[in-house]
């Protein structure tokens, strides 16, 4: 099935949303309602699919969607495609340790303020080098203590997408503290839907999503790379990495981190422009293009500037609707 939450209060009006995106059926709580009672409350919502499916249901608008969890428990983003995490580290010359292969990475980002899938992205100064981060993300229910990666794979209840916004130039100072993210992981964006595992079909392994993510900006196709290719931590790994020490609450949203490929040849990979997949966020096209001319000629996103976040199935039909947000000066008024 298909999930969505309109905008309503806090916490939304959870809606199910037919196959095709078309129609929406009023569920009559909220997804963290759901998820809290998931046993209960997904044979409620199942049917409420069926009939959607069936043709019944409102006219179902991207635009007035938020945040499927408006607001989440928790929000830890790792960092599975580590050819992402040498390349950005090598942007601001910084070494890559070897464990990185074999230990994931992971912060705890702010889920109080997620931004909904039309919501600019509000800034004060194009300085900080704001970047589009395009990834993939599962929502998990109830995760215990010390979880294997077996029991981790149970847990995941939904997926979706997520523009993880990066403020690129905050970051090496804020890190040379020594104490991880904070000001530079300003608040993220989510598919307008969610989608069960079983919506996926064969695309979906139990812990990978094989299917190109599609980033376009300023309407020019910037980056189509798989996301189930590169990928050194699937989901479950990740969910069990998170759950190590502690438990985690239905709700947990666990992210990709940014959806890299490699070249054919094992290179960083090549620029669309350049015959190849491109990349899911602005830093790596600037390090491409250091590495190739010595200094990068891309510049962060400025004021105006847009990106569109999507990915289809393999008949090219949309699985969870479009983030599309545009850079905005915030106003002091």
């Amino acid at each position: 099935m298909k999930l969505a939450s309109l905008r309503a209060g806090r916490d939304g009006a959870l809606v199910v949303v037919s196959r095709d995106l078309q129609r929406f059926l009023t569920a009559e709580m909220t997804l963290q309602q759901a998820l809290d009672d998931w046993p209960a409350q997904a044979p409620v919502l199942a049917a409420l699919s069926q009939q959607v499916n069936e043709g019944a249901g409102s006219p179902f608008v991207e635009s007035d969607c938020a945040s499927p969890l408006p607001r989440a428990y928790q929000w830890a983003d790792g960092s599975a495609y580590v050819n992402h995490v040498e390349l950005v580290r090598r942007a601001r010359g910084a070494e890559m340790p070897e464990s990185f292969w074999s230990d994931p990475l992971m912060y705890q980002g702010g889920s109080d303020s997620f931004l909904g899938p039309r919501d600019p992205i509000v800034m004060d100064d194009v300085a900080w080098g704001i970047d589009f981060e395009g990834e993939v993300a599962v929502i998990t229910g109830d995760v215990p203590m010390g979880a294997s990666v077996a029991q981790a794979a149970g847990a995941i209840r939904l997926l979706m997408l997520v523009n993880d916004v990066s403020l690129r130039n905050l970051i090496p100072a804020e890190l040379g503290k020594g104490f991880g993210f904070f000001q530079s992981k300003p608040s993220s964006a989510f598919s307008p839907v969610c989608v069960t595992p079983d919506e996926l079909g064969p695309a979906w392994d139990g812990g990978r999503l094989h299917l190109p993510l599609s980033i376009h900006f300023n309407d020019a196709l910037f980056g189509q790379a798989n996301a189930g290719v590169d990928m050194t931590f699937d989901f479950p790994t990740l969910i069990a990495h998170a759950a190590k020490t502690r438990p985690l609450a239905a709700g947990t949203i666990i992210g990709s981190g940014t959806v890299s490929n490699k070249g054919s040849d094992g290179s960083p990979g090549e620029p669309v422009s350049a015959g190849g997949l491109g990349y899911s966020c602005i830093a790596e096209l600037r390090m491409i293009e250091t590495l190739r001319d010595g200094q990068p000629s891309t510049a962060f996103m400025q004021f105006g500037d847009r990106v569109r976040i999507e990915m289809a199935d393999a008949n090219g039909a949309g699985i969870f609707g479009r983030i599309e947000q545009q850079v905005v000066a915030r106003s002091h008024s």
